[in-house]
């Protein structure tokens, strides 16, 4: 069964951003969505991660229609299922970046693991301030935080976007290594061609339309 997927999908603000995307995501598959900006490709990703509604199009997560899923039901599988990384942080600013992981354990009912601390490089700053934070350890800090609810599904708009190019390719490596060994998948939007293509699937967003292209 698949993870996601979007049939159809049409959005439209001032003007149609796009129309008729379709697209799936298996486990351990990671699907990776370039375009110029202004293409719409993070309004996809809302749409894909139940952020926003279509305007036309439905999307299916584990098999379900969202559009069908009472309240209840959408709140739990956001909670527990779905991990959303964007550019910005959206951290607890007045907390450490400790008590940030310990809420998302928390609601997730899930430990926080040493070892993915050592592998995004912050278990020595883990009990600062975010706001003594880096601009890429809160970014390294919020993947964490993502990664430590174990989501069946990683949403991921430009992770990497405020990380030097060596940390980059790590983080995308752990995202990778994390799929394969938890059944999950990732759906990441990026301007890196070169991290695109590390992903299973590459598809373009170009003309209204979505493209694959790998």
């Amino acid at each position: 069964m698949n993870l996601l997927s979007a049939e159809d999908l049409t959005h439209t603000f001032e003007y149609e951003l796009f129309n008729s995307v379709s697209l799936n995501l298996d486990p351990k598959e990671s699907i990776a969505i370039i375009g110029i900006s202004g293409s719409g490709k993070s309004t996809l990703l809302h749409i894909l991660s139940t952020l926003l509604k279509p305007n036309g199009g439905r999307v299916k997560i584990f098999g379900e229609d969202i559009a069908l899923m009472d309240k209840k039901r959408l709140t739990k599988i956001k909670r527990d299922d779905l991990g959303l990384v964007f550019q910005s942080h959206y951290l607890f600013k007045g907390f450490s970046a400790y008590e940030n992981l310990e809420v998302a354990a928390m609601l997730s009912k899930q430990n926080i693991e040493t070892p993915l601390l050592e592998h995004l490089g912050i278990k020595e700053c883990i009990h600062q301030k975010v706001t003594e934070l880096s601009g890429g350890q809160q970014q390294r800090v919020s993947i964490a935080r993502v990664l430590t609810k174990k989501p069946r599904i990683i949403f991921a708009d430009e992770p990497t976007g405020n990380l030097d190019k060596q940390t980059a390719g790590e983080v995308m490596s752990l995202f990778f290594e994390y799929c394969k060994n938890n059944n999950a998948g990732m759906v990441l939007v990026t301007h890196d061609e070169v991290l695109a293509q590390m992903c299973t699937k590459v598809y373009k967003l170009q003309n209204k339309e979505l493209v694959r292209i790998k």
